[in-house]
């Protein structure tokens, strides 16, 4: 079975910092199966940009309304994705106790996708001592005080996770 490649993105914040697809998220959606949002979407016209390119899951953030669940945003979102337990929450919480906080919540999640904090990080199960490994994908258009905007890259085959990148777009 061919690898599931997923586009994840976060606190994309439009209109106020998303005014379009920017083209540096285009050319890594070209290449996905799926897309994940870790919430902050604003408004749902993002939700239709990123359909065009792949199925979106999504789930809401503190500045997202209804309309943005309406389109179909969750609190939460647990799904398996080429056989590996992916599960997807806006606000993980403080960064002290994360990984552990994370494997309470979704205790048989293989990997949470998270948003909030436009800090992109990745921080596998060995790294933590905890069995799941955490992956924020930053923010591809409010960067804060990272360097760069970014979007997460995953690959997935037969259950397990073969590649998780940070990927500038800006």
């Amino acid at each position: 079975m061919p690898a599931v490649r997923v586009a994840v993105v976060s606190d994309t914040h439009a209109p106020r910092h998303w005014k379009g697809l920017p083209p540096g998220v285009a050319a890594v959606l070209a290449d996905a199966d799926l897309v994940l949002h870790a919430g902050d979407v604003c408004v749902p016209s993002v939700l239709d940009e990123l359909a065009a390119f792949a199925p979106v899951h999504v789930v809401a953030g503190n500045n997202d309304g209804p309309e943005v669940a309406a389109w179909g945003a969750t609190p939460t979102w647990e799904g398996e994705v080429g056989g590996l337990r992916v599960a997807m929450i806006h606000d993980s919480g403080p960064a002290a106790g994360r990984p552990a906080r994370m494997h309470r919540r979704f205790p048989t999640a293989d990997l949470v996708v998270f948003g909030h904090s436009h800090i992109p990080m990745d921080v596998p199960a060995e790294s933590s001592g905890v069995p799941v490994r955490i992956f924020n994908p930053g923010s591809p258009t409010d960067r804060r005080r990272q360097p760069h905007g970014t979007v997460g890259w995953l690959e997935i085959a037969d259950g397990r996770l073969v590649t998780a990148r940070i990927v500038p777009v800006t």
